[in-house]
């Protein structure tokens, strides 16, 4: 017999950066008495994402920043998108180059992600936002 259980998190940046979400899902998946499984974890937006990484040392996020605005520059001359700012068509090229899904196995009631590994929402506009991911949990047994 399956577990099915969905489950919305609400997330507020206060602006571009790095935001550990794994212990909000570990919790959701807690709620739904889930032990082992799936998560399906889905952010609704184009200019925030998710991953997964180091959570151990912080200079990984630093860097991690320092790679995507070489990669995705703010208020290059180039982009024809710009109504929200500077920002505005960079935030989307992070998004398409990261990830909106996530697809991580449950074990014992929690995220079974490696030792040094954390889930992140990577808000890549400026100003403050409030985001919206989806988690579908699904039990096996």
């Amino acid at each position: 017999m399956s577990q099915y259980k969905k489950a919305t998190l609400r997330v507020q940046t206060p602006g571009r950066g790095l935001f550990e979400i794994s212990d909000q899902i570990n919790t959701e998946i807690r709620l739904a008495a889930i032990e082992n499984g799936l998560a399906h974890v889905f952010i609704q937006h184009t200019s925030a994402s998710l991953l997964i990484t180091e959570n151990a040392d912080p200079t990984v996020l630093l860097d991690l920043e320092t790679i995507i605005s070489r990669l995705s520059p703010d208020g290059d001359p180039e982009y024809k998108h710009d109504y929200e700012g500077d920002d505005d068509m960079a935030a989307h090229v992070r998004s398409v180059l990261t990830h909106t899904t996530l697809s991580i196995p449950i074990h014992e009631s929690r995220l079974a992600l490696g030792t040094w590994q954390g889930v992140y929402l990577w808000e890549h506009r400026y100003r403050a936002h409030a985001r919206k991911i989806i988690l579908t949990l699904q039990g096996f047994d």
